[in-house]
């Protein structure tokens, strides 16, 4: 018999706002939960991001970095 094999845990996913490049040539994105800015910019090409929605695994960041002024030590 082989019991090596284990289940595989399903990750739950959820619709998640997220930040998406503008460019065309750019795939960038990132998590709006773990944006620096209230708008942020591309970190690879430096253009801007637009808002919208993808559907990604659940990820939980509590720590309310948006509230603070660009420039603040944490």
């Amino acid at each position: 018999m082989y019991f090596g094999k284990k289940a595989v845990e399903e990750i739950p996913e959820a619709d998640t706002a997220i930040w998406s490049c503008t460019n065309d040539g750019c795939n960038g994105w990132m998590r709006d939960n773990f944006a620096f800015e209230q708008v942020p910019v591309c970190a690879h090409c430096n253009s801007p991001m637009v808002s919208s929605t993808k559907m990604l695994p659940l990820v939980v960041n509590d720590h309310p970095i948006k509230m603070l002024k660009k420039g603040t030590l944490i």
